[in-house]
């Protein structure tokens, strides 16, 4: 087990190396919303120079886990209500389209690749293993995504699930570990029932599963960051709005 884990550091680079590391600490609650990253004082840190560290904090902020101010910085994300809301309403509209699509055209290496990501996530269990998990996650939502072939509905999400507070969600569980083992399971299930559906060509079918576990992700905004219910459900109702009329 300790040489598999050593050859996977030889294969990544140095600023792969510190993201993740600043992946873990943010997931872990060990840097604030809103607190700067101080580029010399993490490369002080990690002993290292200053130029791989940029590159690492280039990866947070385009993975949505940062923000660049100009002139200034970077930043841990800071998200407001209504951001988190409006990321929200998109995926509810963006997500069961996408994976409608995808039913229709999806590749067996591309569902291949979904399986291993399921698999891959079943495993990452604890507490440490939640950046990990995070990055898991997001990598099987934008492969479905991939796989509905609409280069501009890939670009618009890519945009949304950057705003999407996911790894505030992680966060949580390191404050409240009693939620980790229910919540992973539910989570598996549900993306292991859109990838069943996928596999089978079923697209509505789909296409629903993929909207009822965007709508549990709405609860646990309530329920984990405290986001307004109200806020939530009439976000949702314009969102079944849309799709309704659609």
């Amino acid at each position: 087990m300790e040489t598999h884990t050593n050859e996977t550091v030889q294969r990544k680079t140095l600023k792969d190396e510190i993201f993740d590391v600043l992946h873990k600490r943010i997931i872990a609650g060990k840097y604030a919303p809103g607190e700067w990253l101080r580029q010399e004082d993490i490369a002080s840190q990690l002993g290292v120079s200053q130029t791989p560290v940029r590159e690492a904090l280039d990866l947070l902020v385009s993975s949505g886990l940062a923000e660049r101010v100009p002139y200034t910085g970077v930043r841990v994300a800071q998200l407001s209500a209504d951001e988190i809301i409006d990321s929200y309403g998109m995926r509810l509209l963006l997500e069961p389209a996408a994976t409608r699509w995808a039913a229709t055209l999806i590749q067996r290496d591309e569902l291949d690749r979904l399986y291993g990501i399921l698999g891959e996530m079943k495993n990452q269990v604890t507490l440490n293993d939640m950046s990990t998990q995070r990055q898991l996650s997001r990598e099987f939502h934008l492969s479905i995504v991939a796989a509905s072939r609409n280069t501009l509905m890939i670009r618009v999400y890519q945009a949304v699930a950057n705003t999407f507070p996911d790894w505030m969600l992680y966060e949580v569980m390191f404050r409240r570990p009693e939620l980790l083992a229910e919540s992973l399971a539910q989570e598996y299930a549900e993306h292991k029932a859109i990838v069943d559906a996928l596999a089978a060509k079923k697209s509505d079918q789909a296409a629903q599963k993929a909207l009822e576990h965007i709508l549990h992700l709405g609860r646990d905004l309530e329920g984990l960051l405290l986001i307004s219910g109200e806020m939530i459900k009439e976000k949702e109702r314009q969102a079944m709005a849309s799709i309704k009329s659609s």
